[in-house]
């Protein structure tokens, strides 16, 4: 690699778009998240501490270096600049430290942690749903997927594209792969066996984590999934389009988009795009599909998406 460039990439590994969560207030106000549950009588329900990772399938794990490949690697770059002979050379030493190999951080979206979006009644009942089983599709995700059943409207269209199934819908507003993940392995996975799951999740974690680390996470819970519902046939559907054309955001879901569709293999996982119905040849989003924040849909969405995955689903339920 040209090492101007090297300079460059290290650089840009410290730039980040910032990205409220679906369903959540740009920023929460002290005593707790907006729309989250607090204790009954007891104040803010405690802080989230991240749980251990979660296993992630080798389609979409990150590459991560060895201790011994990480002093192998900065030995050679060290050598490198101490060497060069360029203009370029005090830049280079200024700048050493981000251009050295870093240790791989804790990926939190791989990990099984309990956000505060599933603490308190949400989880409990879910649990209790899952107990009482007789489920044969199960819905995962954020809000996108919790607001199926928002209003009058939203719920005509579930009913018109599920209401003639045995369906338990556990997404919540806010959430993101490691507090579905968390869930599944505590409750909302156990106690029945599903024909089908739908999941569509990530969104939420686009504000802090990378393309390949929300990957990661979306085929940890996969891989959860698989664990729990063997049987079960998982339809996993890109994230959806957020935001307007040029926004960053739209970028990274389309690369988390590219990674996740490797975990497709036409027997238990089957990948779906349907985001590009919901916009028009600009990219901008339908006249009504999406409320104004760019981000939820509203009936017509609701309509367009109940639509594209009818005969899968159907498919998959046999």
């Amino acid at each position: 690699m040209n090492r101007y460039r090297c300079l460059s990439v290290a650089l840009l590994m410290f730039a980040g778009h910032a990205v409220a969560q679906v369903g959540s207030p740009a920023a929460a106000p002290a005593a707790g998240i907006q729309g989250v549950p607090q204790g009954p009588g007891r104040g803010p329900l405690p802080p989230v501490v991240t749980g251990p990772s979660a296993p992630v399938p080798p389609e979409v794990a990150i590459p991560r270096p060895t201790p011994e490949e990480l002093a192998k690697v900065n030995d050679a770059l060290r050598n490198w600049i101490a060497t060069d002979k360029s203009s370029a050379r005090p830049l280079l030493e200024k700048y050493q430290s981000l251009l050295m190999l870093q240790p791989p951080r804790l990926n939190v979206a791989a990990t099984f942690t309990q956000t505060t979006l599933r603490m308190g009644p949400r989880h409990l009942g879910f649990v209790d749903t899952a107990r009482k089983g007789d489920i044969d599709l199960l819905l995962e995700g954020d809000s996108i997927t919790d607001w199926w059943v928002q209003g009058d409207a939203n719920k005509a269209m579930f009913d018109k594209y599920f209401g003639g199934m045995k369906t338990a819908n556990f997404a919540i507003a806010g959430d993101t792969t490691q507090g579905v993940l968390w869930g599944l392995k505590n409750g909302e996975g156990q106690g029945f066996q599903p024909k089908a799951v739908m999941l569509m999740i990530g969104t939420n974690n686009t504000g802090s984590s990378s393309a390949p680390e929300i990957a990661e996470g979306v085929g940890a819970v996969v891989l959860e999934l698989r664990k729990d519902f063997p049987d079960a046939k998982i339809l996993l559907l890109a994230i959806f389009p957020r935001s307007v054309p040029g926004d960053p955001v739209r970028e990274k879901i389309a690369e988390v988009n590219r990674i996740i569709s490797k975990l497709d293999d036409q027997r238990h996982v089957f990948y779906l795009d349907i985001g590009a119905r919901f916009l028009d040849d600009k990219g901008v989003f339908l006249p009504d599909a999406f409320r104004a924040d760019n981000l939820h849909p509203q009936a017509k969405g609701y309509d367009i998406w109940g639509a594209a995955v009818k005969d899968k689903l159907a498919e998959l339920m046999k």
